[in-house]
């Protein structure tokens, strides 16, 4: 029986974790987010409705138990105003609902100040979101932070609408899964973007690795019973950083806008995209990908970088987290390119490697080593089961399970709930 499942991204971010994560939450009892701040964003679609949430966890439209647990940051105004919006749309929050750590760290004014790319040199550098995250975990590590349980003493409007919120999480997490509780544990970012194991200094400040999951939470080890990863199809990347399988450049990327300044001319862009990539542009076939599957940022309207699916890195995620399985976002968005590339190794230093390269001076030089297979041209976004998939794309499948070492559980073929296959049910809830 599967009773307790970590939801981690395995990518640099923006992975599809949040349509997961609201999948999985329709049988679980407890949500609990356990690491990041509001620089992450995920959009959950129910219907004809769209959710973008920040900090509450998206198991928020099942009207579950939500837990933000200690390994977060909690900025109190963006957080009040996320539950001001959902209560707009009819979702009444309290403490049946949404319960904050009382050990949880508190993003103040003075973190966002010092995080403003426009006035900071290593903030605009790394492509940090100004969300003042990376000053607020300085100073958990420094213990000179405040937690939200002396936030809440202060005599403000937003103390007062929080302090009924403000709990210690951990017990509640603890005696839900001994009482026999579904608990899902949501991550924020990705295992590429991890302070320890990723791309150093290119990355998060906190651990959104499996491992960051039982810290962030207070949860021992032994009480998990799955990690299911999550990747896109293809890699995508926001702010800058080594990126191996990158088609086009981060300044071919930035330069053509955010999605504001896309939205207009859409159709026609797509079209050019789909042409020039499949004459056998790079930079294009990076655009049609970024364009087809609107890969701009929630939090920020950032523009993210795209490149062909990384099998070493895939492989290093899913040893760093035990993945027990993976879910393969946005397949969809390859239809209509003739030809689809996965890198199998990297070139670095004039030798082959299939190990993902930790030295992030190395990394920005390594020249991937791509295999490439045949795309297919049919819209799956109506697929209902694996057999309804093109030939092509169930090899593609095939074969990333064999580079990467891991099963795949799940594939999405669009936003929606109903466009999920499930391929195998022993890593879910049951």
């Amino acid at each position: 029986m599967t009773q307790t499942i970590i939801v981690v991204g395995g990518q640099w971010g923006d992975e599809g974790k949040g349509k997961i994560v609201d999948f999985l939450a329709e049988k679980a009892d407890v949500v609990v987010r356990y690491a990041g701040g509001n620089n992450a964003g995920h959009t959950v679609v129910v219907g004809e409705k769209k959710f973008k949430f920040h900090l509450i966890p998206s198991g928020i439209v099942h009207q579950k138990l939500n837990v933000i647990a200690n390994g977060t940051v909690v900025d109190p105004e963006v957080l009040v105003s996320e539950i001001d919006n959902l209560e707009r749309m009819g979702f009444k929050i309290d403490e049946s609902k949404l319960v904050i750590s009382s050990n949880a760290h508190t993003i103040l004014p003075k973190h966002k100040e010092e995080d403003n790319p426009q006035k900071s040199e290593q903030a605009k550098k790394i492509g940090t979101t100004g969300r003042g995250i990376g000053p607020c975990y300085r100073d958990k590590i420094a213990r000179t932070g405040m937690r939200i349980s002396e936030f809440v003493k202060a005599d403000s409007e937003i103390a007062t609408r929080l302090r009924p919120l403000v709990k210690d999480t951990c017990f509640i997490i603890n005696k839900a899964i001994d009482e026999g509780k579904r608990v899902l544990f949501e991550g924020a970012q990705g295992t590429l973007l991890d302070i320890d194991h990723g791309t150093y200094p290119f990355v998060t400040s906190s651990n959104p690795t499996a491992g960051g999951a039982l810290t962030g939470s207070g949860v021992g080890p032994t009480k998990i019973d799955s990690v299911i990863g999550i990747f896109k199809a293809y890699t995508t990347r926001v702010g800058a950083g080594p990126f191996p399988t990158e088609l086009g450049s981060e300044e071919q990327t930035n330069a053509e806008g955010r999605w504001e300044d896309i939205a207009a001319n859409y159709e026609k862009a797509l079209e050019e995209a789909l042409g020039k990539a499949n004459e056998g542009d790079e930079y294009y076939q990076g655009k049609y990908m970024r364009l087809k599957g609107v890969e701009y940022g929630t939090t920020t309207g950032r523009p993210r970088r795209t490149g062909w699916f990384d099998g070493v890195a895939a492989r290093y995620s899913v040893m760093i987290n035990g993945m027990s399985a993976m879910a393969i976002m946005k397949l969809d968005v390859l239809g209509g390119l003739r030809k689809i590339k996965i890198c199998t190794a990297y070139e670095v230093d004039g030798e082959v490697t299939e190990n993902f390269v930790l030295n992030t001076e190395k990394l920005w030089k390594v020249k991937p080593i791509y295999e490439e297979m045949p795309g297919w041209e049919e819209d799956i976004s109506g697929a209902k089961s694996y057999e309804d998939l093109p030939e092509e794309a169930q090899n593609y499948l095939k074969r990333i399970e064999e580079i990467a070492n891991a099963k795949i559980a799940i594939v999405s073929v669009g936003p929606r709930r109903d466009q999920t296959i499930i391929l195998d049910e022993k890593p879910l809830f049951d």
